[in-house]
């Protein structure tokens, strides 16, 4: 008889223990969503650079010109094949920049599409 009510008290007590337990709100409440605040990314101003051209016929003029302008007669060059190339990496680099543009606008779209709408709503 005292293993039957020590089966009833434990059966008493699991059945009011799970009576207690509270209802989250956790799938009822709303959170709103908070406005990204990310800027686009811009391009600095650039330093204004100065080309010199240098063929066979002209360099020693350029060096002569060089030396009275108290500069170094130092020439970093690329063939044309290079400046080529060199134009197609900044090409690609704006491109880059273009993507990053749109990206951030459709984060902010969709982020912050609840926002707008209901600032839309409110002020018609």
């Amino acid at each position: 008889m005292s293993y039957i009510s020590i089966i009833f008290l434990a059966t008493v007590l699991v059945l009011s223990g799970c009576s207690s337990i509270k209802k989250l709100d956790i799938f009822t409440m709303e959170v709103e969503r908070t406005p990204l605040d990310l800027d686009k990314p811009t391009i600095q101003q650039l330093e204004e650079l100065k080309w010199i051209i240098i063929t066979s016929e002209n360099a020693d003029e350029v060096f002569k010109k060089m030396k009275e302008q108290g500069l170094d007669p130092v020439v970093f060059g690329l063939s044309d094949k290079d400046f080529q190339l060199l134009s197609k990496n900044f090409a690609q680099i704006r491109a880059h920049m273009m993507k990053l543009n749109v990206m951030i606008d459709e984060y902010k779209n969709y982020y912050e599409s609840d926002i707008i709408n209901k600032d839309n709503n409110e002020e018609k």
